[in-house]
């Protein structure tokens, strides 16, 4: 699905998949609580690599994991 946000265009479903993907396994690994509650900081990432052109939700969800681990420590 993609929705409109001003002149950018950008496709909610590679977005909230790459979400899904790190957000389970940074809760399986500790890193961020065990709830239903969206992390910020996780979601801004993503959505940071998809406007610079990062299309693939798999290395979206990588790339992010990286960062977030690397911001923690």
């Amino acid at each position: 699905m993609l929705v409109e946000r001003g002149l950018k265009v950008m496709n909610v479903e590679a977005v909230g998949d790459a979400y899904a993907i790190a957000a389970n396994f940074l809760r399986r690994s500790g890193a961020i609580p065990d709830t239903y509650i969206t992390n910020d900081r996780l979601l801004e990432i993503i959505v940071q690599m998809f406007h610079r052109g990062e299309g693939n939700k798999l290395r979206l969800a990588n790339l992010a994991i990286a960062k977030f681990q690397a911001a923690q420590a």
